[in-house]
């Protein structure tokens, strides 16, 4: 004989599964969009160019590499704060953003770890020289820390498409449903009261006619 689990168990449960998975989703979309975007800032490669005889050092940040990750980690927690005001298909496809944006940035830094080109444009417009190229090439973490912060924005997007579900929703008590509202009545005037009579004898009439 089977047990039957009793629903009323079940949902405390998921509640809890909900709060939790909505906790570190909010934790890791934050920190892994700050942590994006702050790598970028950073020196991802140094070297050095020629230039009169002399080597003239050369450094190139995230962003000089490329824009992608801080674009995508705009895009991501633009998208974790979207996921608290959609429900429904609207929620599912905006996780799907959350998560593609973290595989994006991840992917994006990780080939920006080992990029030339934009030392090399610096180099060429150094010495005047098209053709010229960087000496001594080296690059910095910088690059594997932006794609660590975009794989806490992919896992805050998986986690939004497996417990969306169970997540709140903005409130909905100031949308307007289309349905008309009551109109307010007018409360009934007491003829006794002095304003009352006074309003009746400037139209011209008698206030105590029957």
């Amino acid at each position: 004989m089977t047990a039957v689990p009793d629903p009323r168990s079940q949902a405390p449960a998921s509640a809890r599964s909900g709060r939790r998975s909505l906790a570190v989703a909010l934790l890791c979309g934050a920190l892994g969009a700050a942590v994006a975007l702050l790598s970028t800032r950073q020196r991802w490669s140094e070297g050095t160019a020629t230039v009169a005889g002399g080597a003239f050092p050369l450094t190139a940040r995230g962003s000089d590499v490329t824009g992608v990750p801080a674009a995508l980690a705009i895009v991501g927690l633009a998208a974790l704060v979207a996921v608290f005001a959609v429900r429904r298909a609207g929620r599912f496809l905006v996780a799907g953003l959350l998560a593609l944006s973290g595989a994006g940035t991840v992917a994006a830094a990780l080939i920006g770890a080992s990029d030339n080109s934009a030392l090399d444009e610096k180099a060429a417009e150094t010495t005047g020289d098209t053709s010229a190229t960087v000496a001594a090439l080296s690059h910095t973490g910088w690059p594997y820390v932006a794609a660590a912060g975009g794989a806490l924005l992919l896992l805050a997007g998986l986690l939004a498409l497996r417990y969306g579900r169970l997540w709140p929703a903005m409130s909905g008590r100031y949308e307007r449903d289309g349905t008309p509202r009551p109109r307010r009545t007018a409360k009934p005037v007491d003829p006794e009261r002095p304003e009352e009579l006074w309003k009746a004898l400037d139209r011209g009439e008698d206030p105590t006619g029957a």
